[in-house]
C-alpha cells in the first residue's frame, strides 16, 4: 500500500528533501534530525545518491520509513549484511513486521472484521472513542458478516463505517490501533486488514462500499460552516472531517430524522442547502 506493491518508491533525493525542510521553519527541527540520520544511514550502509530516492518528505523504500524510523526498525531480513529498504523485499517485509511488533501488534488477535449491522441499529457507538466488547455489540445484534455470531471473547472493539450505513461496517481490535500508529488514516488501517485477509486466503467484502462523490477540503469546510449556522458546533471549519465533525454531523442527522451515521452523504448536503 505504501508503494503500490514496490512499484513506486519515490523518485526525490532523500538528503535533498530533508535538507530543503530542515530550512523551513515550522518544523525545522524535526526534518534537521532526519537529515543527520539519513546521513549516517548513507554512511553506516554506503547508499549511493541514486538509492537514496523517496518522497518529498524523506520517506524511503518500500515501506516509506522516515530515516529515524529506518535505523531503529529495519532489519536484514536476507542476511547480506545491509537493510535495504529499497532492493530487498525481504528486508522490506521483515522489517515492516518488526515495526508493527514494536509498535504492540497481537501476534494472535485479528485487526478486526467486517460486520453486518441490524436494521434498526442506533449508530450511538461510533469511532475509537466509543468501544464496546464483543459481547455488547453482540447484544446489540451485531454479526459477523455472514451472518454467525461474534466470536464469545473478551475483547474491546471499536465500530467504522468508512462508506456510511450504506457501504461495510467493520469492528477494529487492538491490532486495528497498531496499524494507526503507523499510518492515522482509519482508511487506510482499514484497507490494510482486508487487503491481508485477502492475501491469507480470506474472502471479498459481503457488502461493497457504494459509488459516492469525492469530496474537497472546500466542500467539507462548507459543510462544517453550515453545521455550526445551524447550531450543531463542530468547531472551526478546517476541511477535516474529525471526531467533532462527525458528532456535530450524528446530531444534525437526527434531528432531521435521517439515519444518524455521521456520513456527509449527498443527503445530508441537501439537507444543510448545500450542492455536490
Amino acid at each position: 500500500l505504501e508503494t503500490n506493491y514496490g512499484s513506486y518508491k519515490g523518485k526525490m533525493s532523500v538528503l535533498n528533501s530533508l535538507a530543503t525542510l530542515a530550512c523551513e521553519p515550522r518544523r525545522s527541527n524535526y526534518f534537521t534530525i532526519e537529515l543527520m540520520q539519513a546521513l549516517k544511514l548513507k554512511e553506516k550502509y554506503q547508499f549511493d545518491d541514486d538509492t537514496m530516492v523517496g518522497s518529498w518528505a524523506g520517506a524511503m523504500g518500500h515501506t516509506q520509513f522516515m530515516p529515524s524510523a529506518y535505523a531503529k526498525y529495519a532489519v536484514d531480513g536476507d542476511g547480506d549484511g545491509k537493510a535495504d529498504l529499497w532492493n530487498s523485499t525481504t528486508d522490506a517485509l521483515t522489517s515492516a513486521a518488526n515495526f508493527l511488533q514494536h509498535l504492540g501488534w497481537q501476534r494472535n488477535q485479528r485487526w478486526g472484521r467486517e460486520v453486518l449491522l441490524p436494521k434498526d441499529f442506533s449508530y450511538s457507538h461510533l469511532g475509537a472513542k466509543q468501544p464496546l466488547s464483543l459481547s455488547e455489540w453482540a447484544a446489540l445484534n451485531v454479526t459477523q458478516s455472514n451472518g454467525q455470531p461474534l466470536p464469545a471473547v473478551d475483547i474491546q472493539a471499536a465500530l467504522y463505517l468508512p462508506a456510511g450505513h450504506t457501504g461495510p461496517a467493520f469492528l477494529g481490535y487492538e491490532n486495528f490501533n497498531v496499524i494507526m500508529r503507523w499510518n492515522r488514516s482509519e482508511f487506510y488501517a482499514i484497507t490494510v486488514g482486508h487487503l491481508a485477509d485477502r492475501i491469507n486466503g480470506g474472502q471479498p467484502l459481503t457488502v461493497s462500499p457504494p459509488e459516492q462523490p469525492r469530496l474537497s477540503r472546500e466542500q467539507v469546510k462548507q459543510l462544517q460552516t453550515k453545521l455550526n449556522e445551524a447550531g450543531f458546533d463542530v468547531g472551526k471549519p478546517d476541511g477535516v472531517l474529525g471526531r467533532n465533525s462527525m458528532a456535530g454531523l450524528q446530531a444534525f442527522q437526527r434531528s432531521k430524522q435521517m439515519i444518524a451515521d455521521g456520513f456527509p452523504s449527498p443527503e445530508v448536503f441537501s439537507a444543510l442547502g448545500l450542492s455536490l
